[in-house]
């Protein structure tokens, strides 16, 4: 697939660059997306959710009535759960809900959601993207003369750019990271991905390792 390199203000360059088939023209594979998604939503959870287990609440342990013949339910001491304000039954207890993927399955869904974007024409290269300071008027001027101040954007840098970070900070709809940063999740999230000439090269390295 060749597209047109554009500079900063829109216009073509006449450069054009070729996205490699075995990364951006691939089938999809929508099972490894969906796991490659689950698992990055999973290690965003923090896992600190607690209820506190019978032995660890405060409260007599002297058992309160007979065991048989009150009517009602057997229960213990002061804490148990079928009390109000007793203990909780198999609550929620610290976790951690990471688990693992093979490193092929999440490399297959990268390059499927980036032969998404591909095939629904959503990916513009530019030239290069730098600002003498950050700037978040600049950066919406660069939006507005792509023609995707709209949309949710994910600008990808072939390194890290403190400028053009700071400069996109402020906005919502906007997220920069580099090459190696990029994930099936924040792919799929965005609108449009804007590529630079030299994170395309950085993708390809990445993917042929």
């Amino acid at each position: 697939m060749e597209l047109s390199v554009l500079d900063i203000t829109g216009k073509d360059t006449g450069k054009k660059v070729v996205l490699n088939d075995a990364i951006y023209g691939i089938e999809p594979n929508d099972h490894a997306i969906y796991l490659d998604v689950k698992q990055y939503l999973a290690n965003q959870r923090q896992g600190t959710h607690k209820a506190k287990q019978r032995s660890e609440m405060s409260g007599s342990t002297k058992k309160l009535g007979r065991q048989k013949g009150g009517g009602g339910a057997r229960r213990g001491d002061i804490n148990s759960p079928v009390l109000v304000g007793g203990a909780r039954v198999f609550g929620p207890v610290p976790r951690d809900y990471g688990f693992k993927l093979n490193k092929k399955v999440k490399q297959l869904a990268r390059k499927s959601a980036l032969s998404y974007k591909a095939k629904e024409e959503s990916i513009v290269v530019v030239d290069n993207i730098n600002f003498e300071v950050p700037k978040t008027k600049e950066f919406i001027a660069l939006t507005n003369n792509l023609k995707i101040s709209d949309e949710k954007l994910l600008i990808v840098l072939s390194e890290v750019n403190k400028n053009v970070y700071l400069s996109a900070r402020n906005l919502k709809n906007a997220e920069v990271i580099t090459a190696s940063e990029l994930n099936t999740y924040k792919i799929l999230n965005a609108k449009s991905l804007v590529m630079t000439e030299g994170s395309v090269a950085a993708v390809e390295q990445i993917f042929n390792a």
